[in-house]
């Protein structure tokens, strides 16, 4: 009878357990990095709805897509052009755009949201979009930089809010950091990390720190460069270029001028 008991508990355990297989993803941003994250999951054979707040922007998102699809079968298939050809077909074809969160999150099975890092403003879409999204709906957020406990906590489902942090750019960069927090399921974090593997992404798992792993370590090395110069490392080489300010830099953040994101940088942006 113990045995029986146990073995049922162990069963129990295991369906509890089962990771969620994703197969219709809505991605909110229609920006670069949540055209990104639409293209790949696209292109793997998922059903994906990008959403964002004008038909403009979406236009613009698709016809980017497109693009990114355009330049990346060159390289697929070299000299098959109608696989090409077929391969862009098939994946435009898994995708879809809409303006209405909620009128799309309630058949999804996992919702990836990739706007502005501002907390209030993500708070306020999740918890918006938490009244209507089913109870087994997946959320994650793209943040590179707040903590996703703050904004899980604007929902009823923190056990099934996690983290997705991809690079840029998304069709490119193979790593994707996957943020479990105190309170996402095991369940959670191991469909996320599933779902990132269908990608063909390369998934690590981190904790819910500032910075997770990759800007953990990379800012403080940055930061570390601004403080050779503060300790006047510059001044032992005073003529040196390598120390001077860049006027045409700081000209360029005073005019937000920031690249492709704000559509102009060194380069316009079309």
């Amino acid at each position: 009878m113990a045995f029986a008991t146990r073995h049922f508990v162990r069963s129990a355990s295991s369906a509890a357990t089962k990771k969620l297989i994703m197969k219709h993803v809505t991605v909110i941003g229609g920006g670069l990095m949540g055209a990104g994250i639409a293209q790949v999951a696209a292109a793997t054979g998922h059903i994906v709805v990008l959403v964002d707040q004008t038909d403009e922007i979406l236009k613009n998102s698709r016809k980017g897509i497109e693009d990114s699809l355009k330049r990346m079968t060159k390289k697929m298939f070299t000299d098959k052009p109608e696989a090409a050809a077929q391969f862009i077909e098939k994946t435009l074809k898994n995708l879809t755009v809409s303006t209405d969160p909620v009128a799309v999150v309630h058949s999804t099975d996992l919702v990836v949201e990739a706007i502005v890092e501002n907390l209030q403003v993500k708070n306020d879409l999740f918890k918006r979009l938490d009244k209507f999204a089913p109870e087994n709906t997946i959320f994650a957020s793209n943040t590179s930089s707040l903590q996703i406990t703050d904004i899980a906590n604007s929902t009823t489902r923190q056990d099934r809010f996690g983290g997705l942090h991809f690079f840029n750019p998304v069709p490119m960069m193979k790593l994707v950091e996957v943020i479990k927090t105190p309170m996402t399921s095991q369940k959670t974090f191991e469909s996320l990390m599933e779902f990132t593997k269908a990608l063909g992404k390369n998934p690590i798992s981190c904790k819910d720190t500032p910075g997770f792993v990759v800007n953990r370590l990379l800012v403080p090395y940055l930061m570390e460069a601004v403080r050779l110069y503060e300790r006047g490392w510059h001044s032992l080489e005073p003529n040196n270029p390598l120390f001077a300010p860049s006027p045409l830099l700081n000209k360029l953040v005073e005019e937000r001028k920031m690249g492709k994101k704000t559509g102009e940088g060194f380069y316009k942006y079309k």
